[in-house]
């Protein structure tokens, strides 16, 4: 495909920046002749509502907020799709690429595509999970969708192999059938993050970026700490998110006498993303540890897919100490970038003092992340993806 004559449409739902907004990004900087970007708030009370942005060869020409979403969760699905249709078709133009990140609005293109209005559509899965809805009527709808997606869509991108086997284990979608599926992983701007030499950061500083809930076992890192400190009395933890179970966090702190190793730092705002990128350069190590299954028991999203913070801290130079259920763990800890824990204390404590410790295990440690990044960097992801469109 002949990028800089064509014209894109990328919709998505967002809360914050991801993979929709890299392709944007890209593409923009590709200069393409036109290219449509439709975004739909995750979470209505916390955002500017829905809108839209064209773009011609790379600038910004337009933005239009959308009509008021409404307050019944299935009313704002139906009017989503529509306002989908209705706004690409106001375009009045013939449409090369529509790309529906998630079901609902990959959904949309695909009805585009048989109306005439668009070329091609790509289905691009950002997460996949075998229970989304606890209502078993909206969860058979959300996968009966995710089945047609795959099924017409000219492709669909997943961010791991995972999603690919989940939907063929718990919903019957036969790789052999649904054969128009790739993995399309989450990549990183690898210019944008200034690293800094290795005798100017902070060698006995932990990172942890996210919602703190309880899930997150934030806790568990707390309860290390009196651990982690008598051989390493200079350690501290540096929390950077906010959420429900701070409070509980904070009590923890008091409790443990801990208040000098640890720094709560608030959410960082995406606006701010620069503020965050000067705080992950200048730490030593994170940790990232996460729940295989929700408080029902069922499958999570991390599961399926390859968080795409984990990458951010490997851009930033940082090692990573993570629980086994992302779907690149495994890798990550077989090209020493990282190391897999449990989330007992002991088991935490006994990560961060094996690499923060020892300052050439720490260095070999931070070079092999440096090195391992530089395979996703978001241009030659899709560069790469794009090729078979």
């Amino acid at each position: 495909m002949q990028l800089k004559e064509t014209h894109v449409v990328i919709v998505t739902h967002y809360l914050t920046y991801g993979a929709p907004q890299a392709l944007r990004d890209f593409l923009n900087a590709e200069k393409v002749k036109s290219l449509l970007f439709i975004g739909h708030p995750l979470i209505s009370e916390e955002s500017e509502g829905s809108y839209s942005e064209l773009f011609e060869q790379g600038s910004l020409v337009n933005k239009t907020i959308l009509s008021p979403r409404k307050s019944i969760k299935t009313v704002d699905y139906f009017w989503e799709i529509l306002t989908n249709m209705l706004t690409v078709k106001r375009q009045r133009k013939k449409i090369a690429l529509y790309v529906g990140a998630d079901c609902l609005n990959a959904f949309a293109g695909i009805l585009l595509k048989w109306f005439g209005v668009v070329e091609k559509v790509v289905f691009y899965t950002i997460d996949y999970v075998p229970y989304r809805f606890q209502n078993r009527l909206m969860n058979r709808v959300y996968h009966w969708l995710d089945r047609f997606c795959v099924k017409f869509a000219d492709e669909t991108w997943n961010l791991s192999q995972r999603m690919v086997e989940g939907r063929e284990k718990y919903y019957g979608l036969k790789q052999s059938v649904y054969n128009r599926q790739k993995v399309v992983p989450l990549g990183v701007w690898l210019e944008k993050v200034k690293i800094k030499p290795f005798d100017q950061i902070d060698k006995h500083k932990l990172l942890f970026v996210g919602h703190l809930l309880k899930k997150q076992g934030i806790q568990h890192v707390l309860r290390a700490i009196p651990e982690i400190i008598k051989p390493i009395p200079e350690f501290h933890f540096l929390i950077v998110g906010g959420g429900e179970y701070e409070p509980f966090l904070r009590k923890i702190v008091d409790e443990l006498g801990i208040e000098k190793q640890v720094y709560f730092a608030g959410w960082i705002k995406d606006k701010e993303r620069d503020q965050l990128d000067k705080m992950m350069v200048d730490c030593a190590l994170a940790i990232a540890m996460y729940n295989k299954y929700d408080e029902l028991g069922n499958l999570n999203f991390t599961n399926f897919a390859a968080p795409g913070k984990l990458k951010d801290y490997m851009s930033a130079g940082l090692p990573i100490l993570l629980s086994d259920v992302p779907s690149d763990a495994i890798k990550i800890e077989q090209n020493e970038c990282g190391k897999i824990i449990h989330t007992s204390p002991e088991s935490i404590a006994a990560g961060v003092i094996e690499i923060m410790g020892d300052e050439e295990t720490l260095k070999r440690y931070r070079n092999n992340a440096l090195e391992y990044i530089k395979r996703f960097h978001w241009r030659d992801i899709f560069q790469e993806a794009l090729k078979s469109i």
